[in-house]
């Protein structure tokens, strides 16, 4: 599996910067909706539900929200890159810029936790987050997040 089976080039966005952790997932919901067709209410609410047992900020600037939702057909990827880091109660307490959501089917099981344990080790590359950090295209960003990476690369 690689990230390309997961994220669309249109979930990938760049942006100034957001009030809240509220709104960062109202955006994610936006952004579900315009490039899966998938209801931006049910994204929202089941990453608050998901949010509200641990933080999903990771550490290093990095947050991965994830969310599992009943009706879906496969996995979602969706991408948001801040300009101003958002102040998220992750682990190491500091904000965060890079935000890697994943919304799955209810019954994904494995599936899921595989997927985001791709996502995780693509974003703890200190080169893939350096090179997302310097890029506010949306396509240079899609680009970075799914280029091919060899096995055993941290």
């Amino acid at each position: 599996m690689d990230l390309s089976k997961l994220l669309s080039p249109g979930a990938v966005r760049f942006m100034g910067q957001m009030p809240s952790k509220k709104r960062l997932f109202q955006e994610l919901g936006e952004v579900a909706v315009a490039t899966y067709g998938v209801s931006a209410a049910e994204v929202i609410d089941g990453l608050l539900e998901r949010e509200s047992l641990v933080s999903t900020g990771v550490g290093n600037g990095i947050a991965l929200p994830h969310a599992r939702l009943d009706g879906l057909d496969g996995m979602m990827g969706l991408f948001i890159r801040l300009e101003r880091p958002l102040d998220y109660e992750s682990v190491d307490r500091l904000p965060v810029d890079l935000v890697f959501s994943l919304i799955t089917p209810k019954d994904s099981g494995v599936d899921h936790l595989k997927a985001l344990a791709l996502v995780s080790r693509t974003m703890r590359d200190p080169k893939t987050c350096a090179k997302l950090r310097a890029n506010t295209d949306p396509g240079k960003l899609y680009a970075i997040l799914t280029e091919p990476r060899t096995l055993g690369a941290s």
